[in-house]
């Protein structure tokens, strides 16, 4: 007996070992964060932050390319472009041309970066656009190579949806699902004010709204390209234990939730996963290690142009239920729907609407496929 006890502090202390390693390993600690964009049909300025968030190290970005395409049935249709290169970190404002200069960024600073974009042709009107930042850190860490994606709306930021179209899915005798088609959503669309004005003109009193989880996530800027994940030998072994078919079976999948929770955790709620499965309790794992686990949607597994991207599940989702709520006067829901009919309901405004639903969203009505549907209703008859 002492001696399991001791194999199992042995093994314990290796595995927080690990995660002290993994933390104190120097890693890249810049990123991009949007701020706004406005088009005409000759040219689009795109305003974003390079912030660095290491305490004590200053990082440089020696590469930053963009590139435009089109999105067009499925697919991504190049635009030609000249660029010009507007840096202002507060002290110095440097102005390019297409080139990009080897820019450090100090710790625990940011500079603005201004990007106009002139077009060789002119913008097709009503066109959504797929932005691709390129772009390189060097520092401590080595040189690391990034991509940001963002989706600027064949509206302007500052315009407000109309509502959307309808498609009428009877649920049962009592209830109809109603689902509202809407733009390609991106990080550029406020999540209340853009589902608020989609449904505004449709809802009647007594509806329930609901919206998926990777939508409200995507809106919230919660998708990440792989090319930006540092996986590690860890992620590979680790995510060997899940089925094919599981976000957490791809070690990018899984370097996302060791980066959020480490190895130790995960390794000992797959232990205990697997004891509980034994006598015939499932999902230990993933109440072990927290509604995150089960909510990384792996690449592939999102509307395109999202579809090379992992999204991570949305935050503040009872926030989100309560202020929508406000708006529309009815009952909003945050559900996590497939087609396998498994429902989980993430957060509502309204409890009563979570033990309804799970019946009433089981052949998912909103589709798990490019409907454009993230929007649903479901109303009595």
């Amino acid at each position: 007996m002492f001696f399991l006890i001791y194999l199992i502090t042995i093994f314990i202390f290796i595995l927080l070992s690990i995660d002290l390693i993994r933390i104190i390993t120097p890693e890249s600690k810049l990123d991009i964060k949007p701020i706004k964009y406005k088009k005409n049909i000759s040219e689009i300025e795109f305003i974003f932050k390079i912030l660095n968030y290491s305490n004590k190290k200053e990082s440089m970005v020696p590469n930053l390319d963009i590139k435009l395409d089109y999105v067009d049935n499925n697919e991504l249709v190049n635009i030609e472009h000249n660029k010009e290169i507007i840096i202002d970190d507060a002290n110095i404002l440097e102005n390019f041309k297409s080139y990009w200069k080897t820019t450090i960024i100090k710790s625990n600073h940011f500079i603005n970066v201004r990007v106009k974009l002139k077009l060789k042709e002119k913008l097709i009107e009503n066109k959504t656009i797929w932005m691709k930042i390129n772009w390189s850190n060097y520092g401590q860490f080595g040189l690391v190579k990034k991509q940001n994606c963002f989706l600027l709306n064949k509206n302007n930021t500052n315009q407000i949806p109309s509502p959307g179209k309808l498609i009428k899915i009877p649920i049962n005798k009592s209830y109809i699902a109603l689902a509202i088609k809407t733009d390609l959503l991106g990080i550029f669309d406020d999540p209340v004010k853009t589902i608020s004005a989609y449904c505004r003109d449709i809802i009647k009193k007594g509806d329930i709204l609901v919206i998926g989880e990777t939508p409200l996530a995507i809106m919230q800027g919660r998708y990440i390209n792989p090319v930006n994940i540092k996986y590690s030998i860890y992620s590979k072994i680790l995510c060997s234990f899940f089925h094919p078919t599981s976000s957490l079976a791809t070690a990018c999948g899984m370097q996302l939730l060791i980066n959020k929770i480490g190895v130790t955790r995960i390794v000992l709620a797959l232990f205990l996963g697997l004891l509980f499965k034994i006598i015939g309790i499932k999902g230990i794992f993933y109440r072990l290690t927290s509604q995150e686990s089960s909510l990384i949607d792996d690449i592939s597994g999102t509307t395109f142009p999202y579809d090379k991207s992992i999204v991570m599940g949305p935050i503040k989702t009872n926030d989100f239920c309560k202020d929508v709520s406000k708006v529309l006067g009815i009952n909003v829901v945050v559900a996590d729907v497939n087609d396998l009919g498994k429902v989980k309901i993430l957060a509502s405004s309204n409890k009563y609407s979570s033990r309804l639903l799970k019946n009433q969203l089981m052949n998912n009505p909103a589709g798990n496929a490019d409907q454009k549907t993230p929007i649903v209703l479901i109303r009595k008859i």
